[in-house]
């Protein structure tokens, strides 16, 4: 790391001692083996390595190298920490703290503006060590398309697949227009259940297990359609590693390198960052990226402002909007068949009038984003598959947007 980030780790440490307590299930995340990582079980592994799979995964698979840039972007830090509570069930009057002594979370940051209002870190993490994205990395991947289509690599979102991916044609997928694959409502036929005998675990075993050659191999088992496409949304992790297809012919480039240079080297992150990638060597674009809690903050701060930064257009701010908002009624808020809405790669959260969207992960991984307050908070996790515990997320985000409201009233 750079000199100049070295005080903040200084205090991120002070600050972590402050608040020390047990994380819950400590002994079976397999803290008496300092949190192992199981290199033979990459896909599912035992719940005593899940903390160390998900702050290590790069020692586990391959990945590509997200270079950060020579310039780090700043993060000031509050003198004190909001007083954050929250409503819960039958919880009352919850204070983050219980959220942290109830929920298995690794890393946790409340960000305003530029300001660094919270940070913990639980099960003796570090703010140093790079954070398993999970599907949070489809989001990456839906600005990186909103990018390549403002500098005319890709033409239009609705060019079909297969301009682009020719090895797509004939197929279900090669016949769908980006725009639909962006709305995860491409119309082919996948299960997302995480039973272990769906569709995502067939997707997983061909790009993260390496079980077949890479790139549009890993979605040739997808060949159903099921509806016309833009008819019906249908959660899907083939949409986003066929929109990772389309990045990679359209631009020449890694998405790695394409993001590098695109925007975790404009954005200011403070440490490079990675990408698993399959056999061929290309990136799993639905999920898999990592990075430190720090560098997602600043990710989500980069579109709290609609993708600029100090006067410095990065992301095209329209791009930005679209894809943080309902592209039609059918994705709104509670019509998608989930509490959430859906836009382009993200999660639309239901706030009123307000615009405010999530990157969401498997095993509790979120930024949560309030355009309007300028307000960021990260969760990153080493929770079950199912994410029990992401009612009482969404309910701490309020929590904490209202308790900052209150806090900024009072400055």
């Amino acid at each position: 790391m750079q000199g100049g980030t070295r005080l903040p780790f200084l205090l991120a440490s002070v600050l972590v001692a402050a608040h020390a307590f047990a994380a819950p299930d400590e002994e079976a995340l397999g803290k008496a083996e300092g949190y192992p990582i199981c290199p033979e079980q990459p896909l599912r592994p035992e719940t005593r390595c899940l903390v160390g799979l998900v702050s290590r995964w790069d020692e586990i698979h391959s990945t590509r190298k997200v270079a950060r840039g020579p310039v780090v972007r700043p993060l000031k830090r509050a003198s004190a920490e909001p007083e954050v509570r929250y409503r819960f069930a039958n919880l009352e009057d919850a204070r983050l703290d219980d959220y942290l002594s109830r929920t298995r979370t690794t890393g946790f940051l409340i960000l305003e503006g530029d300001t660094i209002l919270v940070e913990r870190y639980q099960y003796d993490r570090r703010p140093e060590q790079r954070m398993a994205s999970y599907s949070m990395a489809k989001t990456i991947v839906g600005m990186l398309v909103g990018i390549a289509l403002a500098d005319g690599s890709i033409r239009s979102i609705d060019d079909r697949a297969d301009a682009y991916v020719p090895e797509l044609a004939g197929t279900p997928y090669g016949e769908t227009p980006i725009r639909h694959l962006l709305s995860m409502s491409s119309g082919v036929r996948f299960s997302e259940t995480y039973g272990g005998s769906d569709d995502v675990a067939t997707l997983a075993r061909l790009s993260l297990g390496r079980e077949s050659d890479g790139g549009a191999a890993t979605v040739m088992p997808f060949r159903t359609r099921e509806s016309r496409p833009g008819t019906r949304f249908n959660y899907s992790s083939a949409d986003t590693q066929v929109l990772g297809l389309v990045l990679r012919a359209a631009t020449g480039r890694t998405l790695a390198d394409y993001l590098s240079e695109r925007i975790w080297r404009p954005m200011g992150a403070e440490a490079d960052a990675s990408w698993t990638i399959d056999k061929g060597g290309y990136e799993v674009a639905f999920c898999c990226f990592n990075a430190t809690v720090r560098d997602y903050a600043r990710f989500g701060m980069l579109l709290a402002n609609d993708g600029a930064l100090d006067g410095r257009q990065i992301i095209p701010s329209r791009w930005v909007r679209a894809a943080t908002t309902p592209p039609a009624k059918r994705f709104r808020p509670g019509q998608t068949g989930a509490l959430h809405g859906y836009g382009y790669q993200t999660w639309i959260v239901s706030a009123g009038a307000k615009r405010q969207f999530v990157l969401w992960g498997l095993r509790g991984q979120n930024v949560f984003v309030d355009p309007a307050s300028k307000l960021v908070m990260v969760n990153t996790s080493a929770g079950p598959l199912g994410d029990p515990g992401s009612g009482e997320r969404l309910s701490l985000w309020y929590g904490v947007e209202e308790s900052v409201g209150r806090m900024s009233a009072r400055r």
